[in-house]
């Protein structure tokens, strides 16, 4: 499976807001629309298109948050296409999305937030390291922390 990150720009923003999870899944994440809107306003994030084999399966937007005390990366929204779960694509979308983070912004620890009834994704992040810190972010959802190690994968 060959994963790959395209930003997104003026020119591919359509391929990015043709993608959408499942119906049953739309409580859990912002649309693409919304999260690109976000992504206007506030340019801290990097919204991406994944592919796999050259197919549009996701989308994903992370960024360095400035306005906490500190600094922190924010993995902020992963979703795959409902055209293409199941498929392992979301792991491998993880996967290179730590990587990329790592490679853009260094050895620092990645944040990410999920509804505490998530589980599939909770269950994802947590193979990955991830673990609940006891915060809620700024809409109430648990926050999870990849802390940074030296041979992390």
């Amino acid at each position: 499976m060959n994963i790959r990150f395209e930003p997104v720009t003026a020119l591919n923003r359509n391929r990015a807001l043709a993608l959408s999870v499942k119906p049953n899944q739309k409580g859990f994440i912002e649309s693409v629309a919304q999260c690109l809107s976000e992504a206007d306003e506030l340019k801290c994030w990097r919204p991406v298109l994944i592919l796999s084999d050259g197919q549009d399966v996701g989308f994903a937007m992370y960024c360095l948050w400035r306005d906490l005390p500190g600094e922190r990366v924010w993995l902020d929204r992963l979703l795959i296409d409902a055209r293409y779960q199941h498929r392992g694509l979301g792991r491998a979308a993880l996967e290179g999305l730590i990587h990329r983070l790592y490679a853009e912004y260094g050895n620092r620890d990645i944040y990410l937030s999920v509804m505490a009834d998530n589980r599939a994704a909770t269950a994802l992040y947590e193979s990955f390291g991830f673990a609940l810190n006891g915060e809620l972010d700024i809409h109430g959802e648990l926050v999870m922390v990849k802390r940074f190690t030296m041979g992390t994968k």
